[in-house]
């Protein structure tokens, strides 16, 4: 269903990308390293809110394949991926698309939030991020790490510094530390040089373990 209006996905850069780049390069060694070497990357956003709220809920604690797999078959069921149109879809029918029991509830619930107003969409454009992560983890099924991930793809804020992401704690064990453990305190101290564009440091950080962009 590439293409459709539901899946896709709109090549957005950040008006701050370029700067965020240039003071990157200047402040961190590794940096300097890896932004030449991914500079066509782009940062990429669905541009629905709901949408790739969804999408991540499908996404938790499986492989990015898989995921898309399940995706695919989902976002089908509707003739439009709306909170309306999931909330009247069949539980049977999500089953068979390959979601868990529990990520239908999760779906279910987002659906519900956004239905009823109770998710500040218009208003998150003025909100901290802290708030939008506490609003966001009223939801069933969302976490940290997903409003995280939501704050970078969707709202493209600037200084996102996702923790609990095995991909960024990988890559800087591999670009920092040769490759040993790394602690949430090790990756902390790192990122203190990426203040206040951790977003674009962790996005480069993802490209040096896999060279093909994700969007949400």
């Amino acid at each position: 269903m590439t293409g459709t209006p539901k899946s896709a996905v709109v090549s957005v850069t950040p008006a701050y990308w370029a700067e965020a780049c240039a003071h990157l390069s200047k402040k961190d060694r590794v940096m300097k390293k890896l932004i030449p070497q991914f500079g066509d990357a782009i940062l990429e956003t669905r541009g629905d809110a709901f949408v790739t709220l969804a999408r991540s809920i499908v996404g938790q604690q499986i492989s990015v394949k898989a995921a898309q797999s399940v995706w695919d078959r989902f976002s089908v069921l509707p003739k439009r991926l709306t909170p309306a149109a999931v909330l009247k879809l069949k539980v049977d029918d999500m089953r068979a698309a390959g979601l868990s029991a529990r990520k239908v509830e999760y779906l279910v619930d987002l659906a519900m939030h956004f239905s009823a107003g109770s998710v500040h969409v218009k208003a998150w454009q003025e909100m901290d991020d802290d708030a939008i992560i506490d609003e966001l983890m009223a939801i069933r099924g969302i976490g940290r790490w997903t409003a995280e991930m939501f704050l970078i793809f969707h709202l493209m804020r600037p200084n996102v510094l996702p923790l609990d992401d095995v991909g960024l704690i990988n890559g800087i064990s591999r670009n920092y530390f040769s490759g040993e453990p790394v602690s949430r305190s090790d990756a902390r101290e790192v990122a203190q040089a990426w203040t206040p564009y951790a977003t674009v440091a962790t996005w480069y950080i993802w490209r040096s373990l896999d060279p093909v962009p994700v969007a949400y």
